[in-house]
């Protein structure tokens, strides 16, 4: 402290407060600071990361947040590249294929050496030109859809049923029964076919079961009778003359057979063995329910259907629309039942359009025609999803069905 007759001037003795900022600014950071009137204008100093005469500059990149970007890049990258040499690649190379009349036996991308392209050819055979490719994709078409109209309703019901038995607090041993349920999903499906073989051959297990009762069982996989045509037959309804007409080269009577008896030991044995994934999909849905909303709907006396239909479906639209979306998908991509149980037979009453396809391409090495069959069903697929969609939302949140139209 400065005495009082010290002669010294003033600004030697107090410190001047554009350098003792500039002063602390140094230590703090780092930096040099220009002091009051060094820098151009009273009391401004010279700070990092600013202008002295303008607006803050931009930070340099780099640091962690610049480095999460190539970080994210490198560790989905093996992933981008696996689903592009393994996905994208040979999609895009089997709709190139549909547009030709490729047999395997060339390069498919040489045209002029035994490959040709032929356009929409492979599409137009399968509906407008008669011949045994319509016939027999038509057919497939008629089992998927009966196969379809079976399978997602029957093994959605029952995984939200068995969903509900394993949740509920009141059942004993529920990590057992939760076990049972899924092991059908986990076991092999050829096992599976092969063992449903045998349980329905003509002296199998199934038909001894109902010959106890006085029963006599049918051929199950050599019976092509339809269940609906059964169903008619009983009332007396044979081939009627208002079923003779022709859609897409069928007639209505065939349109209306219904699933073969064969057909219906697949449908049995893919519910009995898809249920058991579902129900676990259903089961998280479930324990994800606030345990305050099932204490309102208790508290207002709701009776279980009650709570289950306008609680709990409405809190689970989320995993129910998956369910049946993958639902649809697996079904009409079914495949390894359809080849194990019989190869289309009897008299093509199973046959799938996944079968068909690979039973048209390396089999008959029509490969264009095959890989058409194959785009047909993709479309299917997505427009039986958009409409699945359409349905489960709500009234007012729903958005035009396929983009055309709708409210404002």
């Amino acid at each position: 402290m400065a005495r009082i007759d010290d002669d010294r001037p003033l600004a030697d003795v107090v410190p001047d407060p554009g350098a003792r900022a500039g002063q602390v600014a140094t230590e703090v950071t780092g930096a040099p600071t220009a002091p009051t009137g060094q820098a151009g204008q009273a009391g401004q100093s010279v700070v990092p990361g600013r202008h002295r005469d303008g607006p803050r500059a931009r930070p340099p990149r780099g640091g962690i947040r610049g480095r999460e970007g190539i970080a994210g890049w490198m560790f989905v990258a093996p992933m981008i590249i696996i689903l592009g040499l393994f996905l994208v690649i040979p999609i895009g190379m089997a709709l190139w294929v549909s547009f030709t009349n490729w047999q395997g036996n060339t390069n498919p991308f040489a045209l002029g050496q035994g490959t040709d392209v032929v356009g929409l050819k492979n599409y137009t055979d399968l509906f407008a030109r008669d011949g045994l490719t319509r016939d027999n994709f038509m057919q497939s078409i008629g089992n998927t859809f009966y196969y379809v109209l079976l399978v997602v309703p029957l093994q959605t019901v029952l995984a939200l049923g068995l969903a509900l038995l394993v949740n509920s607090a009141r059942l004993k041993g529920r990590g057992f029964f939760r076990t049972a349920f899924y092991f059908p999903s986990v076991t092999s499906s050829i096992a599976i076919a092969t063992v449903f073989l045998f349980l329905f051959s003509n002296t199998g297990v199934v038909n001894a079961f109902l010959g106890f009762f006085g029963i006599d069982g049918p051929q199950w996989f050599n019976d092509s009778r339809g269940l609906l045509h059964l169903a008619f037959n009983a009332v007396g309804v044979d081939n009627p003359d208002w079923a003779q007409g022709q859609i897409l080269g069928r007639s209505l009577w065939d349109w209306l057979s219904g699933p073969s008896v064969a057909m219906f030991v697949v449908i049995f044995l893919v519910i009995w063995t898809t249920s058991g994934t579902f129900m676990l999909m259903f089961i998280a849905a479930l324990q994800d329910l606030p345990v305050e909303v099932e204490e309102a709907a208790a508290l207002d006396g709701t009776t279980g259907w009650q709570k289950l239909r306008h609680v709990t479906l409405p809190m689970i639209k989320p995993a129910l629309f998956l369910v049946i979306t993958l639902g649809l998908i697996g079904t009409w991509q079914v495949f390894d039942q359809i080849y194990v149980m019989g190869k289309g037979a009897p008299a093509g009453t199973t046959l799938s359009p996944a079968f068909l396809s690979y039973q048209q391409s390396f089999g008959n090495f029509r490969y264009g025609s095959g890989a058409a069959m194959a785009f047909v069903v993709f479309l299917i697929i997505v427009v039986l999803t958009r409409v699945q969609r359409y349905l489960l939302t709500d009234k007012d949140e729903r958005k035009p069905l396929f983009g055309l139209g709708g409210r404002k």
